[in-house]
């Protein structure tokens, strides 16, 4: 070869389908997730939990210097986490409303509202997962209970003064179809 000139090297025929082929699939790989989690708890994003104390400032912002919009008095009431940052939960309830709230002010533990969409209409709670099983009570809407387990079509609940099997579809505080052991 001559001083001076550069030898001409060709690529492999097929070689740049190939590097085009790596790079799509890179970035498939970059832009695919699986279920969000929290930045900091880790944990899956939304999700729902309910309130430890009867009092819990709602914030508009995640820090102490934010002005409170609403003040919750519920203890037990779900609500949904959204967002985290830091110490601080960005939550919504049953009616849409939405900010921050402590995370030391909330519980895994699960609850739901009945019906809470429903003004004047009763659930029927039952004895088993069907809707023949006996009547065990009536519960009016936003009656608070405890989680116990769900299918992904009932749920098993309970709460002051009663116990059963509820559809899934008239709680808010469990995903359609969600399964919990």
């Amino acid at each position: 070869m001559a001083k001076g000139r550069a030898r001409r090297i060709a690529a492999p025929p097929g070689f740049a389908r190939l590097v085009a082929a790596a790079i799509l699939a890179v970035a498939a790989l970059a832009t695919a997730r699986a279920d969000p989690v929290g930045p900091v708890s880790g944990l899956p994003l939304p999700r729902y939990v309910s309130l430890k104390s009867d009092r819990v400032n709602l914030r508009e912002g995640p820090s102490k210097d934010h002005r409170t919009t609403w003040v919750f008095l519920r203890a037990g009431l779900p609500v949904e986490i959204t967002a985290e940052f830091d110490i601080w939960r960005k939550v919504r309830d049953s009616e849409g409303s939405e900010g921050w709230v402590l995370h030391s002010l909330l519980s895994g533990r699960r609850t739901a509202l009945v019906m809470p969409w429903k003004k004047g209409v009763d659930a029927t709670l039952r004895e088993q997962p069907n809707a023949q099983s006996a009547s065990v009570a009536i519960l009016q809407p936003n009656v608070i209970a405890n989680v116990r387990s769900c299918d992904g079509a009932w749920c098993r609940v309970f709460g002051e003064g009663f116990k059963g099997y509820i559809p899934q579809s008239d709680l808010w505080g469990v995903y359609p179809n969600e399964k919990i052991e």
